[in-house]
């Protein structure tokens, strides 16, 4: 019997059984694939961001600040191969590096797909036969799929999801991404930067309602007027129909259009079908997502669950951490108990966005009055120098205390420029720690302090017109 057994090989089911061998425990690890990495690796983070980067390269995107009156676009000069290359390369090390974690922490894989034929007890069948683990601890970390909605004609050549996009077999003359959330504007930015034309399509009348809305209003700007992206907000398809050499849309306004290629991007499904979470006695919920408690525990006391499977936020770093967290409960380990109640979130969006923390309108709902201080790309000197000159970064903090309650950015280098904003708020801290601190010159890292110097203007202006209105 073996102490662990993981089902899953992406960032929670690989950190998960590498924390308990870490610590000792015996450790089995089934996936279903025959390649390791889950999701993250080899559908949704890791190719998806090494996408980006390609299109940022390859249409010479980063490079327009230096030549604004010259049309960079590439329409129709990037191959596919061209495209994949460089993602492809990525994830296979992705696979070596994985792999050789598991085998250091000599982990045991087993290949198949995993049912549980009792909360100890594990089948694991593939193509040779089955074969039965047990454990005395289990993970659930088996991640989540595309979802994808029978009215949806998925052909996945012409019409795909954000799986079978990955493995198109040429670059589309004109994209409709349905579905404006993370994944959808990721991929609008995306294809828009080499010069396709892009349609994205939402009900819903805001974009990314979870984030800053001064950032957002930044990012709705950047996809229509300098990458070119139609937004159509406020308007569901009413018909996908795929006519051969074109897919041909209705929307529900009565608005249609045709378009090479659709990207249906609308919600992900927990990959528990397999499972037979029942013969377990685990409770599912909406699109079979797998109740936990603060411990990542179910409600069945030796299983837990982690990353995707049990819902928001579903990111690779705190499915990670969430992980971690469970098995050192599970085995009443000394270390992490909880997971960083302070998370990052980042959008890989062209431009990139990321945030941390609260915004002016949550820290009013919590008591807490709100002052902002900001800084622009295009008064930083690094800023100019790579020719990014709409990003904004955006501290929010407390007006009495000047403790920071938020950080949020929009521009080049957002998710990596959000973890100095983190740590202050992390150990407590106000907008003066970016006051007395020395930053490299020229560099983005340094619009914390004009930032922080924009709110104490700010407060200082806000208290000498209060003093003056009491006076009169």
């Amino acid at each position: 019997m073996y102490d662990l057994i993981v089902i899953g090989s992406g960032p929670a089911g690989e950190k998960g059984a590498a924390q308990a061998a870490y610590f000792g425990k015996s450790v089995a690890l089934i996936e279903r694939e025959p390649i390791l990495g889950g999701a993250c690796v080899n559908t949704g983070t890791i190719p998806s961001k090494t996408l980006r980067e390609s299109a940022l390269h390859l249409s010479g995107f980063r490079q327009r600040g230096f030549r604004d009156a010259v049309d960079l676009t590439i329409k129709g000069e990037v191959t596919i191969r061209d495209f994949m290359y460089r993602k492809d390369v990525v994830v296979e090390r992705e696979w070596r590096r994985i792999d050789e974690n598991l085998r250091r922490h000599r982990v045991d894989r087993y290949s198949g797909v995993a049912k549980f034929r009792s909360p100890n007890v594990i089948e694991v069948t593939n193509a040779l036969g089955a074969e039965v683990l047990e454990g005395k601890i289990v993970l659930i970390a088996t991640g989540s799929s595309p979802y994808r909605p029978s009215h949806v004609p998925f052909d996945d050549e012409h019409i795909c999801d954000s799986d079978t996009i990955l493995v198109m077999n040429r670059i589309p003359k004109s994209l409709a991404v349905v579905g404006a959330g993370v994944i959808g504007c990721e991929y609008a930015s995306i294809f828009a930067a080499l010069g396709i034309e892009v349609h994205l399509i939402d009900g819903r009348t805001a974009l990314l309602p979870h984030i800053d809305r001064e950032c957002v209003k930044v990012l709705l700007g950047e996809l229509q007027n300098r990458l070119g992206v139609i937004l159509h907000l406020g308007c569901d398809v009413d018909s996908i129909e795929n006519a051969g050499d074109h897919i041909h849309l209705t929307l529900k306004d009565g608005s249609s259009f045709d378009t090479d290629k659709v990207l249906y991007a609308a919600g992900r499904n927990s990959n528990t079908s397999d499972l037979d979470l029942a013969a377990a006695g685990v409770n599912a919920g909406n699109r079979g997502l797998v109740v936990v408690n603060e411990n990542y525990q179910t409600n069945v006391a030796n299983i837990y669950a982690a990353g995707d499977v049990i819902g928001f936020p579903a990111l690779a770093s705190t499915s990670m951490e969430q992980a971690r967290v469970a098995m050192v409960h599970a085995f009443d380990l000394k270390y992490k108990t909880r997971v960083a109640p302070i998370l990052p979130y980042a959008i890989y969006t062209i431009p990139e966005l990321s945030t941390v923390g609260m915004t002016e309108e949550q820290c009013r709902a919590k008591g807490i009055t709100p002052e902002v201080g900001r800084a622009y790309y295009r008064n930083n000197a690094r800023g100019n120098i790579i020719g990014d000159t709409k990003g904004i970064l955006k501290l929010v903090f407390d007006a009495e205390s000047l403790t920071l309650h938020g950080v949020h950015i929009i521009g080049e280098d957002a998710a990596e420029l959000l973890h100095t904003g983190m740590m202050v708020m992390q150990f407590g801290g106000t907008i003066n720690a970016f006051i007395d601190s020395v930053f490299n010159f020229p560099t983005l890292s340094e619009a914390y302090k004009y930032a922080a110097y924009d709110g104490l203007g700010n407060v200082a202006r806000k208290r000498t017109q209060q003093v003056a209105q009491e006076l009169i």
